[in-house]
Formats: C-alpha cells, sequence, structure tokens
C-alpha cells in the first residue's frame, strides 16, 4: 500500500527525488536571550552550548535538552560535507518547518530568510558552498509570544492554561538536502477532474531561459502498474500547463479507478525533463482522481453524497510535542482513526507533517486542513496569517485526501466578528483568495460559529447528552440558521449581515469526554466508568446520526494532548476504551 516512488522517511512524499540527504539528528544548539549572536557574528564561526537533535525543538525530552521556558532567539549550527562529484548541480536547502523567522547561513554568508511557523521553505545555497569539504550551515530562530504571530495551540504564557500547549521554538519538521541541474522542475500543481476524465499538469520550469538547448518536458502516468497515457510538450517558458485524457481500456470501469475512502486508488506519475536528449531531471509523483462539491445541502465526494464521520486530532506526542516521533507513529494514528471507523480527520490548529497527509492520501482516510490560528486582529496579523495561509494552500493542493481548508476557527484572532466589519471582511478575502487558488475545494471561514461566506455551516456544541442534543437541535434549525436562536446557548451560527443560503451543516466539535482525573480537564462532566463513557458517548452520536439535516460531525478528539484529557487515547496512544466499540456506534 504505497506509490510506486515510496522512500521511507522521504519529506516530501509527492515530490520525490532520488539524490537527496537528510540532515536530521545532531546539531550544535545555543540560546541567545541578549539577541547579541547577530552582532558578534556568530554565522561566520558558531559555537553551540547545547547539543539538540534535529528536528526536536528545545522544548522537548525528545530533543535532548527539554527546556520549557520560552526564549525568543536560538540558534543552530550543522557541518556538512559537499561531496567533489557534487560540483555543477545545484544544491537546495529544505526546511519543512520552523517556528518562527528562520534566518539561514552558509559558510558566514546569508542564504535566505522565511517567516512562518508551519509551512516549507528551501533556498538554493550554492553560491556559499565548498565543493569537495565541509561546510558549515547555521541557522537563527526567531520566536515570540505575539498574539499576532500565527500560533494556533501554543502557549504565550509562562504557563499552560485551558487548551493552549507548551510552545514550539525552532526546527520542528525535517531539514534536507537534495542536488539537481540548473533546469528542473519547480513545483507541477496537479488539478483532477473526473466528470471530464482528465487530470491537468501546471508546470513550473526553473532555469528555461538559460538552458543551452531545446526542452522538453515527458508525463508518464500508471495504474497500479499498468501504463495509462504518456505525453510530452516543449518547453519555452517558465509556466506551462498541459491536459492529459486518463480514458484507458487496461484501466477497467472508470468509477474502479477514483479515489475515495472505500478505494483509496492513487496514479503514478514520473516527470521526465530533457535538454535536448539528456535527463536534466526525474521526479515522481502521485494523484487522486476524486471531486469534492456541494449539492442541496449535502457534501458530494465523485458526485455522491459523503457522510463524514471525523475525529479531531491536534498531533501531539507526550516526548515529542508537535513533531510526530517518527513516520511509523503517524501511520499509528491513521490506522487506529480508521480502527475506530472514522473516515476522517480535522487535524486542528496545525500544519501536519506531509508525510502524515501522503499515509492518508494512500489509505483513504478524509482531511480537513487547518490553519494555526492568531489570537489579536491586527494589521500585522492580517498580512502574516493572510501569507502564510496561501503557501499552505499551494503546499498541499495536490493532496487527494484534503477536501477541505478551514482559515478560520471560533473566531480566534478575530474575536469581535459578529459585528466587526473589518474582521468579517478579513475572513471574506480570505476565503476568496483561497478559491482563487483552489475553487475545488469547500472553505470554512470560522468553523464552528459567527460565519461569514462559508460553503459548510459548521458548529461547535459540547452539550453533554444526546437528549440535550436533540433539545437543541431537533426542532430548531430554522431558528438556528436565522439567527433567531445561538447554535450552542452563547454564539450565533452567523456574524451579522450574513445569513443561511442552504449550505450543509455538521457538527464539527462535539463530546470531549473524559475520565475523572485531578490531573486536567474535559468537556462537561468527568466519568467514572466505561460504561458511562460509552453512554454518554453513544447517545451523542447516535443523536447526531438521527437528524436528517445534520450531513456529519467531528468528535472530540483523538488523543490526550497535555493537560486536555479528552481524547479517545491517551497521550501515548493507548486506548481508553475498546476500539471495536467506538467502532461499533459510529458505524451502526
Amino acid at each position: 500500500m504505497t506509490t510506486a516512488a515510496y522512500i521511507k522517511d522521504y519529506p516530501r512524499p509527492q515530490f520525490v527525488r532520488e539524490n537527496w540527504l537528510n540532515l536530521n539528528g545532531e546539531w550544535d544548539f545555543r540560546f541567545d536571550d541578549l539577541n547579541a549572536g547577530e552582532m558578534e557574528k556568530w554565522q561566520e564561526k558558531f559555537e553551540g552550548t547545547h547539543k539538540i537533535t534535529v528536528p526536536y525543538t528545545y522544548e522537548t525530552k525528545a530533543s535532548g535538552i527539554g527546556i520549557e521556558e520560552f526564549h525568543s532567539q536560538v540558534w543552530y549550527g550543522k557541518t556538512v560535507h559537499i561531496p567533489k562529484d557534487a560540483a555543477g548541480k545545484r544544491v537546495i536547502l529544505h526546511f519543512q518547518a520552523v517556528d518562527y523567522i528562520a534566518k539561514v547561513w552558509v559558510n558566514g554568508v546569508m542564504a535566505g530568510s522565511h517567516q512562518g511557523g508551519y509551512a516549507a521553505f528551501s533556498f538554493d545555497i550554492t553560491p556559499y558552498l565548498v565543493f569537495g569539504a565541509d561546510n558549515r550551515i547555521t541557522l537563527k530562530a526567531e520566536d515570540s509570544n505575539s498574539c499576532t504571530q500565527p500560533r494556533g495551540k501554543q502557549r504565550w504564557t509562562k504557563d499552560n492554561f485551558e487548551c493552549f500547549y507548551v510552545q514550539t521554538t525552532g526546527i520542528w519538521q525535517t531539514v534536507w538536502l537534495e542536488y539537481v541541474e540548473e533546469q528542473r522542475l519547480q513545483s507541477v500543481k496537479i488539478t483532477p477532474d473526473i466528470d471530464r476524465q482528465i487530470v491537468r499538469f501546471d508546470y513550473e520550469v526553473d532555469g528555461v531561459e538559460e538552458a543551452a538547448g531545446d526542452l522538453r518536458l515527458e508525463a508518464i502516468v500508471t495504474l497500479k502498474g499498468k501504463p495509462v497515457k504518456r505525453v510530452g510538450l516543449a518547453i519555452d517558458r517558465p509556466c506551462l500547463t498541459v491536459e492529459v485524457d486518463l480514458v484507458h481500456e487496461a484501466n477497467g470501469p472508470w468509477k474502479k479507478c477514483l479515489w475515495s475512502p472505500q478505494n483509496p486508488n492513487l496514479y503514478d506519475v514520473e516527470f521526465v525533463l530533457y535538454a535536448e536528449d539528456r535527463v536534466v531531471d526525474r521526479v515522481h509523483s502521485y494523484f487522486g482522481m476524486r471531486k469534492i462539491s456541494i449539492e442541496k445541502g449535502k457534501v458530494l465526494l465523485n458526485n455522491a453524497p459523503v457522510y463524514q464521520r471525523l475525529i479531531l486530532d491536534q498531533g501531539y506526542w507526550t516526548e515529542s510535542h508537535l513533531t510526530p516521533p517518527s513516520e511509523d507513529a503517524l501511520i499509528e494514528d491513521i490506522d487506529k482513526i480508521l480502527e475506530m471507523g472514522y473516515n476522517g480527520v480535522r487535524k486542528h490548529m496545525k500544519i501536519e507533517d506531509a508525510r502524515f497527509l501522503y499515509w492518508c492520501d494512500v489509505k483513504g482516510l478524509l482531511v480537513w486542513s487547518e490553519m494555526a490560528a492568531t489570537f489579536e486582529f491586527h494589521d500585522r496579523a492580517v498580512e502574516a496569517f493572510t501569507k502564510e495561509w496561501l503557501e499552505i494552500v499551494r503546499q498541499q493542493y495536490n493532496h487527494p485526501s484534503i477536501i477541505t481548508w478551514v482559515p478560520f476557527n471560533e473566531s480566534w484572532g478575530v474575536s469581535t466578528i459578529l459585528r466587526d466589519s473589518r474582521q468579517q471582511k478579513l475572513t471574506e478575502g480570505v476565503y476568496h483568495l483561497t478559491k482563487s487558488i483552489d475553487p475545488h475545494r469547500p472553505v470554512i471561514t470560522n468553523d464552528g460559529w459567527e460565519h461569514t461566506v462559508s460553503d459548510i455551516l459548521t458548529l461547535h456544541d459540547y452539550v453533554q447528552t444526546g437528549d440535550g442534543f436533540l433539545k437543541r437541535y431537533s426542532d430548531n434549525k430554522d431558528a438556528i440558521v436565522s439567527n433567531e436562536t445561538t447554535c450552542n446557548q452563547w454564539k450565533y451560527a452567523f456574524a451579522e449581515g450574513y445569513g443561511y443560503r442552504g449550505q450543509p451543516i455538521m457538527i464539527t466539535e462535539f463530546g470531549g469526554i473524559a475520565y475523572q482525573s485531578d490531573k486536567g480537564w474535559g468537556y462537561g462532566r468527568q466519568v467514572e466508568s466505561d460504561e458511562e463513557f460509552l453512554t454518554r458517548f453513544e447517545g451523542l452520536t447516535r443523536a447526531i446520526k438521527s437528524l436528517d439535516y445534520i450531513c456529519g460531525y467531528c468528535y472530540t478528539q483523538v488523543t490526550d494532548v497535555q493537560q486536555e484529557i479528552n481524547g479517545l487515547l491517551t497521550e501515548d496512544r493507548k486506548p481508553k476504551v475498546p476500539l471495536e466499540k467506538i467502532r461499533e456506534i459510529n458505524l451502526g
């Protein structure tokens, strides 16, 4: 159950090249509480005071440091040998995620900088390297407690509180190198169209203007090892588009070739770039042929209604916090979610490792991709949030498992959106900007309540019993969607000036049941036994499923997270109740 070019631990599994080097592992590390490093030119000859295991942040035990106190400036250094036979190649340094501002030097020379804690970025470091020798990579990470910074569930106070946890500072996903030619693919945007039975490739090619000869690009598409199509075109400019007809007798019935949770079929595609007759770049990728649409108050997958049984997933681990401890740990989470009868996950306040999305693609788990929130409305917050969100939409676009974009949640960062026209316009703007990049997926502008423009009406409610849920929702749909009454006793479904347009309605947070404990909290009264837990869980789940106008739900949550102990699993992934019991209720 992998794609043809799958490489374990490869950090970018949708755009695979063979010639790469993983730079995770031991790095030199130093705190810079006085922010003196740049003035004292640490970048020219960096010496650490600690050793740190990348990609784990200093706050985690897995890093080897495990200091949870906030430090706003930290430095990393690593010596990397660049082989002599790499001369003539371009060397690209990739960071999958660094929180929050990264400044990178190579052999003391600035190579680039990036702002944003969740988007991947890279630099061409070729001009700064000595081939056939050791080279020094130095990174300074700058973080803050500012609530204008997209931070998600990271605390901005000294201690954890409510549902906010230990902050993440510095490198928290894989660092790696790859060796490429001057002429190479920069990206391919892959758009399926099941109604026309075609796939569109939007190419970005580097080095076209510098090419000494003719450039030609081929796309070789296969399905389960069988050839489908081979399409080539001449490259005469950096950005080109080609549509590929996927109708082929060897594939069998078209519907059996589509991607869905029941049959997560993936097409493999190999992109080969030629300069004259010489191969200068070879990239392996994949795609799924699937369609997400909305009609008559229903969400459709491949033109048929899909009932979404989602579970909230914050993606924290005991020893490594936001960083997955391994690729196998990601697979284990997905397998347990599927085992419990869920067909999707709402990845909450976190942009997850690309390998997680890969395995959702492979295993058929639906994903709602949600941005990490700011918590203060300010011009700086608007700029930082919008820039990083658009980076993320572009980077995650090709994953068939992602079926919904969620830029805002529960009015976080837009706390007065109910009546504030500026905050309303921000959510409208982000909605339309997202649609300009991806018109094919639903966008939810404020998951939970106080929606402006939104393709799905999503409501959060932690009512404790099924009877209580039915009392609130069974006969009150019209009153809720018209803002005559609140959806959960304290928040309205829509911001003022906006109204219901027949969107699908889902309950996208509920439950949060916790066992009796003095070490943390859940939603509502804590339970004392498995029987009490399952009775409450079943009552809530069946009540939601009994209402025809609700077309899906999202239970809170997969695992405990630090002081929040309302997971179906503990933080170290031990089931609290038999998983088959949860499955029976979800599928019953």
